[in-house]
């Protein structure tokens, strides 16, 4: 990640690395932050349950991505879901004592930090518009004009949740807008047709 190459080799020394086994929590849901980390390799899901049971994801942070940065801070600085590993996976750690040091030493270290919490402030900004919109057609209109007006997905569930929608509600709209050719598929990609 860039953040680590503002590092000198003698900051580096101030980081310390765990390693975790697949489906095992690195935090627990309600546990204080004293940390910001670094994934090196692998992939993490934050997921939190519903009174009823159903697994709420609120984000998946893959390689060279943080966590605990927005919370390190906060008045109320504990984990709003469990941190689970993927798959195998390795992060860099670095404690609060240690990123307050880096903030105050270390000029490139706090702007591509700032750099992060701005993208996801941007980020953050563009999910609350998407989920403004009521409609499922406005939804997918918008998140394509997000993204240029073309989508590649692995898995339809995943894009539906990207959406905040049912499976079965984007795959209908998806239908309805091929017909109508307002969208064009191809694989695993979605285009705009501009008219």
């Amino acid at each position: 990640m860039a953040i680590l190459k503002t590092l000198t080799e003698n900051e580096k020394k101030l980081l310390r690395h765990r390693f975790y086994r697949k489906n095992e929590i690195a935090f627990h849901e309600g546990e204080l932050c004293t940390c910001i980390c670094i994934v090196i390799n692998g992939s993490f899901d934050i997921v939190s349950y519903s009174y009823k049971g159903k697994e709420i994801l609120y984000n998946s942070i893959r390689k060279d991505e943080m966590f605990g940065n927005n919370l390190i801070l906060s008045s109320e600085p504990f984990y709003r879901g469990n941190v689970i590993a993927k798959k195998e996976s390795e992060i860099a750690i670095i404690e609060q004592p240690t990123f307050l040091y880096l903030m105050r030493n270390n000029e490139a270290f706090l702007k591509e930090y700032l750099r992060v919490q701005s993208e996801f402030g941007k980020s953050l900004n563009a999910k609350i518009k998407l989920l403004s919109f009521s409609l499922a057609e406005e939804r997918l209109n918008y998140y394509l004009l997000m993204h240029d007006g073309v989508v590649t997905y692995k898995y339809i569930t995943a894009l539906a949740e990207q959406l905040n929608l049912t499976r079965e509600v984007l795959s209908r709209l998806l239908t309805k807008l091929e017909k109508e050719r307002k969208i064009k598929r191809t694989n695993k990609t979605i285009e705009l047709i501009k008219k």
